[in-house]
């Protein structure tokens, strides 16, 4: 259950924002009576319908991810911290990386990167660098 806070918590968030906005909407005078009860379900529904889809997506990639890093295959990861010198970071356990409680560490970097914000990757002709750009 922490797992699904920590992911979809900023979603949650905004599903509140949006029944806020449904209980004013369909509280005013000119809105049909009934309107309260339709708006509230109806919004509740799609938030639960698409908090859920989204938190299925994202544990099944977390989990082949996480699965391909312990098989010590490489994925690849979003970089956000540094955009300019790198947009991604490739992890492997060859490369010194572990992965604890979906997070993947290196002793000697200074951030830890979350296993649902990374990617499987696939052999080395995936890569892009910058002199790969300038050809």
């Amino acid at each position: 259950m922490e797992l699904f806070f920590e992911l979809e918590a900023v979603y949650l968030v905004i599903g509140v924002f949006f029944l806020v906005i449904t209980l004013f909407v369909t509280t005013r005078d000119f809105m049909p009576k009934g309107a309260l009860k339709k708006g509230i379900i109806g919004v509740t529904g799609m938030i639960i319908i698409m908090v859920g889809f989204h938190y299925t997506i994202t544990t099944k990639r977390m989990n082949g991810v996480e699965e391909i890093f312990n098989n010590n295959e490489t994925v690849i990861c979003e970089n956000k911290m540094h955009r300019t010198i790198s947009k991604s970071v490739l992890l492997s356990k060859s490369l010194g990386w572990k992965l604890e409680d979906h997070l993947f560490k290196h002793d000697e970097y200074e951030r830890d990167f979350h296993s649902s914000r990374c990617v499987d990757w696939i052999g080395s002709e995936n890569v892009y660098t910058d002199e790969n750009k300038s050809k």
